[in-house]
């Protein structure tokens, strides 16, 4: 019996190697001689540096880079098994977790930490970058990490504006002659599932400026400030990315990344599937395993359990897809009608406060996936 077990992180309490690990640990009570082939896996959000790490048996490296607010703060990221691809989550960097209430404010945050991380991974010799981009502080069309990684964003003056998407305004002109040369070699792969685009209605400041502070007033300066921004790239740079498919991400980082480096925007969840080997790994699989913290009728959207069904089914059309979630939302019967989740359960045992579904989820998964197990043999033994 082979057993493929690919589940995403459950936020708080287990990351997707833990969780592969309990689902494992379930599974071997009732099946103690099985294949067990575990795959950590990510959506191109929070996780996504450590399942590929772990999936890769890469090396995880911290770095001190600048903050949103301008300070110093510890980012980790990865060099993958294969010791040429690195993998970057922005929010490491640039994330909403460095602000809080009193000092979260878009039009002074900045991505020059992300930036600063490019660099810092290019140090260790790597041609590829998988950059996750979600949870940002940030509203500044990716101008930080652009100056980061040594373009120019010049006012009237000749000099350099300031930091935050607040100052967008002030740019007249772009000069690229000092970007940093091994930028224009690296191959960036931006994860992301969001296709806003840059400015307007749909645009970066409109729909993700009010979670990061922006006041009504706020946003009507920024997403004026990004349609300047934009119009300056157009001009200088050729590339015309305010209505860009994606290009509003984490707060218009995926345009800055777009203009400035040698990118292409793909689903965070496809990537981790090429990267870890999920289709190569889950050949010849009799079931397959997969979750996260919750799954709703938004999973097919790109999130980690039907991006897994997909690829599993390609290669092992006749494995069942099994889910095993921290909860379960509305909606789920749309994942059914999809074909390819067979079957959703539950991990939370009794009812229990979050804290404390945290404190036992290794327990509470191991014990949902030794139940499973114990159908799958008592139906396969009829």
């Amino acid at each position: 019996m082979k057993f493929v077990i690919a589940p995403d992180s459950f936020k708080g309490g287990l990351t997707a190697k833990q969780a592969a690990e309990a689902m494992k640990t379930g599974l071997a009570r009732v099946y103690p001689d099985a294949d067990f082939t575990l795959v950590p896996m990510a959506d191109g959000g929070e996780g996504t540096v450590q399942s590929l790490v772990d999936a890769t048996r890469g090396n995880l490296i911290t770095e001190k880079v600048t903050g949103p607010l301008g300070n110093q703060v510890d980012a980790k990221y990865g060099i993958l098994g294969d010791g040429k691809t690195g993998v970057i989550e922005m929010s490491q960097a640039s994330g909403i977790q460095f602000v809080n209430e009193q000092t979260r404010n878009p039009l002074i945050t900045t991505t020059y930490g992300t930036g600063e991380l490019i660099l810092k991974a290019l140090d260790q010799g790597i041609s590829k970058l998988i950059l996750g981009i979600g949870g940002s502080a940030t509203n500044d069309g990716g101008a930080g990490m652009a100056q980061a990684i040594g373009a120019r964003l010049l006012d009237s003056a000749g000099n350099q504006i300031q930091v935050g998407g607040g100052q967008l305004d002030q740019l007249e002109r772009i000069d690229t002659s000092k970007i940093d040369p091994r930028i224009k070699d690296l191959e960036i792969l931006i994860a992301s599932d969001v296709t806003n685009p840059l400015v307007g209605k749909d645009g970066a400041s409109a729909v993700f400026g009010p979670q990061k502070g922006a006041t009504p007033e706020m946003v009507e300066t920024l997403d004026s400030n990004l349609q300047h921004y934009a119009a300056v790239i157009k001009a200088d740079l050729g590339k015309d990315l305010a209505n860009y498919a994606g290009a509003g991400a984490a707060g218009g980082l995926g345009a800055g990344l777009l203009a400035f480096t040698n990118s292409t925007m793909e689903k965070g969840v496809d990537i981790v599937v090429e990267y870890s080997g999920l289709k190569q790994k889950a050949a010849g699989a009799d079931f397959v395993f997969t979750g996260e913290g919750g799954i709703d009728f938004q999973t097919k959207f790109g999130k980690t359990p039907y991006g897994v069904a997909l690829a599993t089914k390609q290669v092992a059309p006749k494995a069942p897809v099994i889910v095993i979630a921290g909860s379960v939302g509305d909606g789920i019967s749309e994942l059914y009608s999809e074909k390819s989740i067979d079957a959703i359960f539950t991990s939370v045992a009794g009812v229990k406060t979050l804290p404390e579904a945290l404190n036992t989820a290794t327990h509470d998964v191991a014990q949902v996936a030794e139940n499973i197990g114990r159908l799958i043999e008592k139906t396969l033994t009829k």
